[in-house]
């Protein structure tokens, strides 16, 4: 889209004298999507950019982690837009099989019913009901947030496109013998009754009990330890190290399992460690992953001793009971026998509680559905070792390759009914037919289809190509894959971005799906610590909204964005947003009221002020300087460099410094009013990305223009006058010393003092009338007296303080502040000459002291000089 120069219906050409966001922020919103302003156009010759959106879960609202990721990936789209991209930023929803069946079943229990009450079909049924009526409220809130997205593309991973990608690419992995059945030991979660992922669970430190068993009798036999009594009642051996001299005699005898009728082997098994503990392990195989693999080793049976509820489901005595109900009664049995050789409780150990319900997993022996990850892990890391995706920052790849060079076939079955179902089916007589999206399944009497669904990631893994249409060679997806950027948190490596990494290359002939990993850090409280609903400190970024605007929260989440780096977040930060917000709209005010404008070509350096030039020249320094950010993902840098220099130096000096010229008019103030407009302009292109609603509503106003959304990018013209910034600096300084000398005389801001500015022989003569008025210097006049006088910046300003403050206490006072200053540089000098305490002395304390040295010596000759600068008593 070209920039349309006609002033559009709104908003108003004048500005109120407040900016309030609630009145603006949601009409803005519609009008930028009604325009088709976030619609990207697969037929056009503009380069790409394309940026999909983690979709969030159908059960979820918006948190301040989502609203952090949101707002830095719109800035990237709205900057990428602005400098001529066709750039598609495509929303959509993930199904979040466990989470949504979870809720639905809630609901059902609080009519007395279970899905099992209702069936498959009606169940399913049931599940979409709600996801139509409930499910989805993140994406209100995301344009709440001013998200920038192409809302006619949006996609939900059960949606009959995405559903044909996914059947496709099950088709095509098991065809390719990548996919296959297997037994074997998986996460099971008693609650969720299914099977989970290695990266589903999540590990905390909780309080069990170590209990040391003996197996056998006499010299045949060994202890074991364990936390997990219960499950001896499934062990098919004991294992010890070849090695180890203490089990020797022992390896390859069959000793007694204690509260059983069995015997079982001792093997030797080089996993085992014969310095940890006893140095004799237990083998359970159908209970425990190690286990299993010593079992497979060794050819051991495999003993399933309890359902899918965690409930025991053999010998007789612990018969029905539930695994911690087993665990105890297991322990008193064997202590009546004499069995129990050492208790430890509590006993502090990692255990694994499901990621959804934070219920303890049991390992379990089941068949189930797997991936063959090894070549596929072995692509996406060589996609990222030769260089064609990017991970930033550099130094979050090591994770990545721990990663995809240690993965473990993964479990992709899970047995819920709301998910994609497993598009196998079986045949009476033991046939298994896989069955692609346009093939007919098998009929007849016995063929039936797997009960099973995928697990969410699998089609959450085609998310960047399957949402462009593939299977099918759509335009979208010839003009927007491979994605440019995939931003994300660092703790989704595993989840997410692997298995995309994989499934893209797999799909897509070696095309990777995305150039750049971009990793961000998690959101933290101001304390830095995690947000969590326990610790009492999650924050609703939507409340923030209300109080203080969405620009607000945006412009704070950006600020703390360094990359790979937790980011705190306080009210406090947003409340200072808010400010920053309200300071843009103030000055522009003022700058509109006083002859902004954009109108016509900037005046040539020669007939510019040196502020006008110095201002420009700044401008075009940051402009390079936030260019440079924005390829680097600075996202924080960036926001605090346009932070300085809006309020800074726009604001706070160039406004300041031009308010003379204004109210002196002619010329000069009518090129000091298209500077600024300009000013304004670009500093508006360049903010919009981050906080793009109080900046469209000004830039609109001061240009007349149709949108900032559709506005080029501002470029660095090259102008550079290191002279004017010279100048303007050296007056900086004069303004800046004057001002903490009146305030450390204790006179008011306000304050009008009587003042000589000696500024001859100096670039500053041109300044005076503006440095009087920064300063509150009047005029000398009759029966002035020099009482303190100061010489900075080339400059001499004698001041006339007489009457003004008490030379006498102000001298006792400083005398005081500096024989302070003196004790501590004293104090510094002596440890930092002391060679026995810089030998012990870490690094960073030396530092301290070093800093407090130079603050001292700093001090000193700041109180010096104005004690120098008093009256003579």
């Amino acid at each position: 889209m070209t920039e349309n120069t006609q002033t559009p219906s709104s908003p108003d050409s004048e500005l109120p004298t407040q900016y309030a966001p609630a009145e603006v922020e949601g009409k803005l919103y519609e009008r930028w999507v009604e325009r088709g302003y976030f619609t990207a156009d697969a037929a056009s010759e503009k380069p790409a950019y394309t940026i999909v959106i983690p979709p969030p879960n159908v059960t979820g609202s918006l948190h301040l982690g989502h609203a952090f990721q949101h707002t830095l990936m719109d800035a990237l789209t709205r900057r990428k837009r602005m400098q001529g991209h066709e750039a598609l930023w495509l929303p959509g929803m993930d199904h979040a099989g466990i989470a949504t069946q979870n809720k639905v079943e809630q609901q059902l229990a609080e009519e007395g019913k279970s899905r099992h009450d209702l069936g498959r079909e009606e169940f399913v049924e049931r599940v979409w009901q709600w996801k139509e009526e409930y499910g989805g409220k993140i994406l209100g809130q995301m344009r709440r947030l001013g998200d920038g997205v192409d809302w006619s593309r949006e996609r939900f991973t059960m949606d009959e496109g995405l559903s044909k990608a996914v059947q496709t690419i099950f088709k095509k992995l098991y065809d390719d013998e990548l996919i296959y059945r297997a037994e074997r030991i998986i996460n099971w979660c008693p609650r969720c009754l299914t099977a989970i992922s290695d990266i589903e669970v999540e590990y905390q430190e909780d309080a069990g009990e170590l209990v040391s068993i003996r197996y056998g009798e006499g010299e045949d036999s060994l202890v074991v330890a364990t936390t997990r009594a219960e499950t001896m009642l499934g062990d098919t051996a004991v294992a010890v190290h070849p090695d180890d001299e203490r089990y020797r005699h022992l390896v390859g005898k069959q000793i007694k399992l204690p509260l059983t009728d069995r015997t079982i082997p001792v093997v030797a098994d080089t996993h085992v460690d014969p310095e940890f503990g006893t140095g004799a392990v237990k083998v359970t195989p159908a209970h425990d992953p190690n286990d299993f693999a010593i079992g497979q080793r060794h050819d051991l049976p495999s003993m399933t001793i309890m359902d899918e509820h965690g409930v025991i489901t053999v010998h007789g005595p612990f018969l029905g009971l539930d695994r911690y109900e087993a665990r105890s009664a297991v322990v008193g049995a064997l202590r009546e026998q004499g069995r129990i050789v050492a208790e430890k409780r509590p006993y502090m150990h990692s255990v694994g509680h499901c990621s959804r319900c934070k219920t303890t997993v049991e390992p379990r022996l089941s068949m189930q559905w797997w991936v063959n990850v090894k070549p596929l892990a072995k692509a996406a890391g060589d996609a990222v070792r030769d260089g064609r995706v990017k991970i930033h920052p550099e130094d979050m790849s090591k994770r990545y390759f721990d990663w995809v060079d240690n993965m473990n076939d993964w479990c992709i079955s899970r047995q819920l009914w709301w998910g994609h179902r497993i598009p196998i089916w079986y045949g009476p007589d033991g046939e298994i037919v896989c069955v692609g999206p346009d093939e007919q399944p098998p009929a007849g009497e016995g063929w039936h289809q797997d009960t099973d669904v995928l697990d969410t990631w699998f089609s959450s893994g085609l998310w960047p190509f399957s949402t462009l249409g593939w299977p099918e060679k759509t335009p979208d997806l010839a003009k927007f894959y491979s994605t440019d950027v995939l931003l994300t948190g660092h703790d989704i490596i595993f989840f997410w971005v692997a298995r995309m990494m994989m499934f893209g290359l797999y799909a897509m002939d070696g095309e990777a799906p995305f150039k750049t990993i971009a990793l961000t850090g998690l959101v933290r409280d101001e304390r830095g610590k995690k947000m969590s609903k326990s610790f009492g400190n999650v924050v609703d970024p939507l409340d923030w909204m209300d109080k203080y605007g969405s620009d607000a929260v945006r412009f704070t989440l950006a600020k703390g964005a360094n990359p790979g780096t937790d980011v705190p977040i306080g009210e406090d930060w947003v409340q200072a947003s808010r400010n920053f917000a309200n300071k843009i709209w103030n000055a522009t005010r003022f700058a509109l009221m006083n002859g902004a404008t954009v109108e016509g070509e900037l005046p040539p350096a020669e007939k510019l002020s040196a502020t006008d030039r110095w201002i420009l020249s700044r401008l075009n320094k940051t402009v390079a300087q936030v260019d440079a950010y924005y390829e680097d993902f600075q996202f924080a840098k960036l926001s605090e460099a346009l932070y300085h220099f809006a309020w800074d130096e726009v604001f706070d000096w160039y406004v300041e410094l031009s308010k003379t010229t204004f109210f002196a008019g002619g010329e000069g103030a009518k090129a000091s009013g298209r500077v600024l407009g300009e000013v304004l302009d670009v500093l508006m292109r360049l903010l919009h990305p981050v906080v793009p609603f109080v900046t469209e509503t000004l830039w609109t106003t001061l240009t007349g223009r149709e949108s900032l959304v559709v506005a080029e990018w501002p470029a660095d013209s090259g102008f550079r006058d290191e002279a004017a910034e010279a100048e303007i600096g050296n007056l900086q300084q004069v303004v800046t010393e004057v001002r903490r000398f009146r305030a450390d005389q204790g006179l008011q801001p306000g304050q009008k003092v009587p003042a000589r500015l000696d500024l001859t022989g100096t670039p500053l003569a041109a300044h005076e009338a503006a440095i009087r008025q920064l300063l509150r210097l009047q005029p000398e006049g009759e029966g002035f007296s020099a009482t303190a006088t100061l010489p900075v910046g080339g400059a001499t300003v004698a001041l006339d303080l007489s009457g003004t403050i008490d030379v006498d206490a102000e001298r006792k006072r400083l005398s005081k502040d500096l024989a302070a200053a003196e004790k501590e540089k004293a104090q510094a000098e002596a440890k930092l000459g002391n060679e026995a305490f810089l030998a012990k002395a870490p690094d960073n304390v030396v530092d301290k002291i070093k800093g407090r040295l130079a603050k001292a010596e700093a001090d000193i000759a700041r109180i010096q000089a104005q004690l120098a600068a008093l009256p003579a008593a």
